[in-house]
């Protein structure tokens, strides 16, 4: 069973840094699109930052500039650097990925494999 584990999150002030890590176990990343996503409190489950499967990433225009995703299917790891914390970015953040979506990963229906999610809350 395909199994993701987020790790990371946290509290922090705006202005600051998190790095979000999510472990694929028996999950070959190599096989398609990962990415992560957030969940605002009463708000849609929205793409933060996703990868095809040869690392090709694209970002959120809000997160631009300011997140980093970055895929080492070697090490079967997926991470997302977050710099420049703003109180918008608070949410739940979800590890995502893909056995049949390589390069179309914009949304989360190409997605069949999630996290449990991990929070993140930026204070002003």
């Amino acid at each position: 069973q395909v199994q993701l584990v987020e790790s990371g999150g946290g509290s922090v002030q705006a202005g600051g840094s998190l790095r979000l890590s999510c472990e694929g176990g028996v999950f070959t990343f190599r096989s398609g699109c990962m990415g992560w996503f957030r969940q605002a409190a009463g708000t849609e489950r929205e793409a933060v930052a996703t990868a095809t499967v040869d690392g090709a990433a694209t970002y959120a225009g809000s997160v631009k500039g300011r997140f980093t995703i970055l895929r080492d299917n070697a090490k079967n790891t997926l991470t997302l650097q977050m710099n420049s914390l703003k109180p918008e970015d608070t949410g739940m953040y979800y590890c995502a990925a893909s056995n049949f979506a390589r390069y179309r990963c914009s949304t989360s229906d190409q997605f069949n494999y999630w996290g449990q999610g991990t929070q993140v809350t930026v204070s002003s």
